[in-house]
């Protein structure tokens, strides 16, 4: 869970906001203020993950006070002035969202700080139990996928098919970049084409894998290493072979 707080002087863009925040349940609101001085307390009180920050507020603008914070938590800049752009990216903001803000834009930088977030935690050694799954549009829909589900992804030209045990799922993503965000110790390439989930594979023969009813090939260039990452380190020595019990 991302706790994070929303600083801004208009309450009505306050308000929408903390409603955006209300309908993202990798997202837990803890805080809201007026202006950066108010940002100061709501961090003494309690750890804060992401911002969610104005830039023109009484007292101080947005900007100067990231210029002054040291080691901030992860900032989204909201704000009806574009030129503040260039200057806000310099300062390692995570996204720069305009006003009016759509919910559409609002989820995409969500995701952008879960990801970000979840990519910190792993580098540390602290992984969540609740980075567990992650979503996708398909269509008008925002669709939660656990990661414990995936049974293998599918890349197309533009276009991935996530294929799980709960049914297919299309949406606009490409493979690598999916890729990146899954762990490569539960996930591997097997082919240009195809990833699949190390612990849902069934067998393996020839060039092929297979998971339930599936079968998805194996590239020449990816075979060496799927059988050193999925079968050698679990290969039982011997010869065996599966025999049935007959009565």
């Amino acid at each position: 869970m991302i706790n994070c707080v929303i600083i801004d002087d208009e309450p009505l863009a306050r308000e929408g906001l903390a409603n955006y925040v209300r309908e993202v349940d990798f997202l837990n609101l803890c805080g809201v203020g007026e202006n950066p001085l108010d940002l100061l307390h709501l961090i003494d009180q309690q750890k804060v993950d992401l911002i969610f920050l104005d830039i023109q507020m009484p007292k101080m603008n947005g900007i100067e006070f990231l210029k002054i914070m040291q080691k901030p938590p992860m900032v989204v800049i909201t704000t009806a002035y574009p030129s503040y752009a260039l200057e806000g990216f310099q300062l390692n903001v995570l996204d720069y969202l305009l006003k009016p803000i759509t919910f559409e834009r609002f989820f995409k930088a969500a995701a952008k700080a879960r990801d970000y977030h979840k990519l910190l935690n792993r580098e540390l050694g602290q992984s969540k139990d609740d980075d567990d799954y992650f979503f996708i549009k398909c269509g008008n829909k925002y669709e939660k996928i656990p990661f414990e589900d995936i049974l293998y992804v599918e890349g197309m030209q533009n276009y991935v098919n996530i294929y799980t045990d709960k049914g297919k799922f299309v949406t606009m993503l490409s493979l690598k970049s999916l890729e990146e965000n899954l762990d490569e110790r539960s996930f591997i390439r097997v082919h240009k084409s195809y990833i699949v989930a190390i612990n849902k594979i069934n067998g393996i023969e020839g060039n092929e894998i297979f998971i339930q009813s599936n079968r998805i090939p194996i590239s020449r260039n990816y075979r060496q290493e799927v059988l050193e990452k999925v079968v050698s380190k679990r290969l039982w020595d011997g010869v065996s072979k599966k025999v049935s019990d007959k009565k």
